[in-house]
């Protein structure tokens, strides 16, 4: 099956999985989602975009893949699951790189206007420290994977962009795509596309019916409970 080519059977099988996991990702999504932040050194593409100090969003893709996943090959600790190291790994190379802002305003949806500065304060942080989990996790997975670019359908003049790539390893393709933002620091990530299932739809789905039966302080309390269960297996399993 072609990564582009997905039934609506397979959609909604993926979005099923969201829900019964309460916020955490399915296995696939987790598989893949190292590559937001590593990716091997095949990535390559004509720089778009050029402009005086500001780097191009395929060139942003490209090398912070490259940065990252030859510290983690480089990294033995990293590679032994050594999670505080990733987590530093992923402080320093990849939050910069992601507007969480723009992320967890987009996933809460229309509930986030009604929110007070400190919910949405807190909101960001635990959808913050949630992604991390993740991303950390997965990424201590990285393997001899491979990655591809494909060409960017846009304008050099377009704020906002899409970068399409393809994930190869020992099954089928993975399609992950990235949507970027232009802000007066650079371009920014703040959504992800897995197999044609967009990241921030996804969860706005499950955020959703939490705000609804327990409100704000409701989604806020189960996504800080999450982390807390998740910081203390995690803590747990590394003293074994």
């Amino acid at each position: 099956m072609q990564a582009h080519a997905l039934s609506r059977t397979t959609r909604r099988l993926m979005r099923r999985r969201f829900e019964r996991n309460e916020f955490m990702w399915n296995p696939m999504v987790e598989r893949a989602a190292w590559v937001v932040m590593a990716a091997s050194s095949a990535l390559a593409s004509p720089a778009l975009y050029a402009q005086a100090q500001v780097q191009a969003p395929d060139v942003l893709i490209k090398q912070l893949s490259t940065e990252v996943i030859d510290t983690v090959k480089s990294d033995k600790a990293i590679q032994a699951g050594d999670l505080a190291k990733v987590h530093q790994l992923v402080e320093a190379k990849v939050i910069p790189n992601v507007n969480f802002q723009r992320m967890t305003s987009a996933t809460v949806g229309r509930y986030w206007r009604s929110a007070t500065p400190e919910q949405q304060k807190r909101l960001q942080e635990e959808f913050k420290a949630l992604l991390l989990r993740t991303y950390a996790g997965a990424l201590t997975q990285v393997k001899e994977h491979t990655v591809s670019i494909k060409p960017m359908r846009a304008s050099p003049g377009d704020t906002e962009v899409v970068v399409r790539t393809e994930v190869k390893g020992r099954g089928d393709p993975i399609q992950l795509d990235y949507r970027l933002e232009s802000t007066a620091s650079g371009w920014k990530i703040y959504d992800m596309n897995v197999l044609g299932v967009w990241l921030v739809e996804q969860y706005k789905n499950s955020f959703a019916q939490e705000i609804n039966a327990s409100g704000i302080d409701g989604l806020i309390a189960k996504l800080a409970e999450r982390n807390k269960a998740a910081a203390a297996k995690n803590a747990s399993s590394a003293k074994t």
